[in-house]
Order: structure tokens, then C-alpha cells, then sequence
């Protein structure tokens, strides 16, 4: 069968119903019309649009904590000095390593476990870089180790951390 005989075949079918039922149909019809726009159109539109002021008060989020630590960056940079653990916050300073060590776009989240410990997520990250960038942390800035779960990434060679780091000595 072919469209041009089902669209004959259908408007067949609605001739022969009476005038009530075919009312009924067209009701019917513009229902389902209605409902299919609201599923394929707008709902989707709504989901996206939501997705996305999250997105933006994420932003807004990184945004205002980045204008937080601008004045240090700025001091640091005007200091000309290499920046060590002393005079640089742990944040800053984990952010700058990681990203000199290569694990910059694998670094995800950074947050407070304490006065002077951050836990850190890592995802698809170079196990090999990874190792590395904590034995420099630990010998060139006196930041340790306190946790450390690693689990099998998504591809051989990389893994998925999650790490708690401290000033060593402070506490």
C-alpha cells in the first residue's frame, strides 16, 4: 500500500462516519496534535532551558570565585617571585600544578575538607601524570597526601580520583 490509497482509504473511512462521530474525531485529532507538539517541542525546549540556567549559575558561581582570587594572583605575579606554598593559597596552587602537569581538563571539582585541606576529583586523567603531579606537590610545596581512591578510567592509562590534600605541618 502505498500513501496515495491510505490517504483515499482514510478519507473514505471519515466520509462514512456519521457528522456527530466525525466531530468527535477531529477533537480527538486536535488533541493528539496538540499533545504531540507540547512532547516534541516544548517539553524539550523547557528540559533545555533549564539545563542551561543551571549552567549559568555555575558560571556565575566559578565566576565570582575567580574574581575572589584575583587579587592573590595578581600579588603573586607582581611579587615576581615563584610562588610557593607559603605565599600562595592551596587552591591556587593546586590549580596552577595540575594544569603544568597536564591534568588542567581532568581536574573537576575542588572543595574545602577543612582549614587547610582540599578534596580534589579527577576524571580521564593520566595515571602516570597524576602520580607525578602528587610527588611534586608533596616535595616541591609540602602538600600531602591524606586520601587517595583511584578507580579504572575510561580508557587504559587513565583513571578517575578522587584525592584529599593538606598543607603539610598545618593543622
Amino acid at each position: 500500500m502505498n500513501v496515495r490509497t491510505l490517504s483515499m482509504n482514510a478519507r473514505a473511512w471519515y466520509e462514512s462516519l456519521a457528522e456527530r462521530e466525525r466531530r468527535l474525531v477531529l477533537v480527538a485529532g486536535g488533541i493528539a496534535a496538540i499533545a504531540l507538539f507540547w512532547l516534541l517541542l516544548v517539553l524539550p525546549m523547557h528540559t533545555l532551558t533549564a539545563k542551561r540556567a543551571t549552567r549559568v549559575e555555575k558560571k556565575t558561581a566559578d565566576l565570582a570565585w575567580m574574581r575572589e582570587m584575583a587579587p592573590q594572583v595578581a600579588a603573586v605575579r607582581a611579587s615576581g617571585a615563584t610562588p610557593s606554598s607559603s605565599s600562595e593559597s592551596l587552591v591556587v596552587l593546586i590549580d596552577r600544578t595540575a594544569r603544568q602537569a597536564g591534568l588542567g581538563s581532568a581536574l573537576r571539582d575542588q572543595s574545602p575538607n577543612g582549614a587547610h585541606s582540599l578534596r580534589l576529583r579527577l576524571e580521564s586523567a593520566s595515571f602516570d601524570s597524576l602520580v607525578a603531579w602528587l610527588a611534586l606537590l608533596q616535595q616541591q610545596h609540602g602538600v600531602a597526601v591524606e586520601t587517595a581512591n583511584v578507580d579504572v578510567g575510561s580508557a587504559p592509562g587513565l583513571v578517575n580520583a578522587s584525592v584529599t590534600v593538606g598543607q603539610a605541618g598545618a593543622g
